[in-house]
C-alpha cells in the first residue's frame, strides 16, 4: 500500500509538473469518487484509485504496459526524423511519464508492440538472454520453396554476425507468404534473413510474443491496450 499527495499522484501519472498539478487540482478540475477536491496536498492511497481531470476517468498505475497494434509508417523512437513516432497514437501523459517501445519495429512494419515505463520489463523483454520467442509473418518477393524454408531453418549468414542465424520455427502460409519464429531479435533480422536466402521481404507483421498472440488481443491498426498480469504472465518462456 502506498500514500501519496494528490498533486504527485498527478504528477506520477504524466499530467505536468507538480505545479501545473497542484494548480488543476486547485481549479476544481480534479474529481475522486464522483466529488471534486481542491487541495492538491491531500494524501491518498493510490492501490486501486480512480480519479477523473477534465472529467476523463483514469487509474493510478504504478507502471504501465501497453500492447499496441502498430501500423506501417511509424517509428518505434521517442524522437521520430521522417514518420510520426508510436508515442503520437497514445494518450500524451504516456509520454511525460516516460514510456517508450519494448525493442523496435521498422517503420514499415506493422503488428505486437510493446510499450512500457518499467525498465525492468522492458529489459526483461529486450534482452536476447531470456529467449522470448517472437512470431512473424512475411509476405516475399518470389515465391517460397522447400528450400528457402530449410534454408531458414538451418541458418545463413549475415553481414556483421560472426555465426549463421536461423528461425525457430518456419513454415509456408501461402505462395509468397511465410511464418517466422525467432528468438535473437537482430537488426533487420526477417529481412535480411530472406535477403541472404536469395529472395525479399515486402511486408512484414509480427503477430506474436511469447504467448501473447494480437488477434487475441481484437486490436485494430492503431489502436492500443493495456496488459494485465495474467496478460504479462504470457509473455515471459515457459509459462
Amino acid at each position: 500500500m502506498s500514500k501519496m499527495t494528490l498533486e504527485r499522484i498527478l504528477q506520477s501519472q504524466g499530467f505536468g509538473t507538480r505545479k501545473w498539478c497542484a494548480g488543476r487540482v486547485a481549479a476544481g478540475e480534479v474529481r475522486i469518487d464522483g466529488q471534486i477536491v481542491t487541495d492538491p496536498r491531500r494524501v491518498f492511497e493510490t492501490d486501486g484509485l480512480e480519479f477523473s481531470v477534465y472529467e476523463e476517468p483514469w487509474r493510478y498505475r504504478a507502471h504501465v504496459y501497453i500492447a499496441l497494434h502498430k501500423p506501417a509508417d511509424y517509428e518505434c523512437s521517442r524522437k521520430p526524423s521522417h514518420h510520426p513516432g508510436v508515442l503520437s497514437l497514445l494518450p500524451e501523459q504516456f509520454a511525460l511519464r516516460d514510456v517508450q517501445p519494448v525493442g523496435r519495429l521498422d517503420h514499415d512494419t506493422t503488428g505486437l508492440l510493446l510499450m512500457s515505463d518499467d525498465g525492468a520489463f522492458i529489459h526483461q523483454q529486450s534482452s536476447p538472454k531470456h529467449h522470448v520467442p517472437k512470431v512473424y509473418v512475411a509476405t516475399t518477393h518470389e515465391p517460397v520453396t522447400p528450400q528457402l524454408v530449410a534454408q531458414l531453418l538451418q541458418g545463413v549468414k549475415l553481414q556483421d554476425e560472426p555465426a549463421p542465424l536461423s528461425a525457430v520455427l518456419c513454415e509456408q502460409l501461402g505462395a509468397h507468404q511465410l511464418k517466422i519464429v525467432l528468438e535473437q531479435g537482430k537488426y533487420h533480422q526477417v529481412k535480411r534473413m530472406l535477403a541472404a536466402a536469395g529472395n525479399h521481404c515486402t511486408a512484414l507483421c509480427r503477430t506474436q510474443i511469447g504467448e501473447l498472440k494480437l488477434d487475441e488481443l481484437a486490436l485494430a491498426e492503431g489502436e492500443w491496450c493495456y496488459l494485465d498480469e495474467a496478460a504479462r504472465a504470457l509473455l515471459r518462456p515457459g509459462v
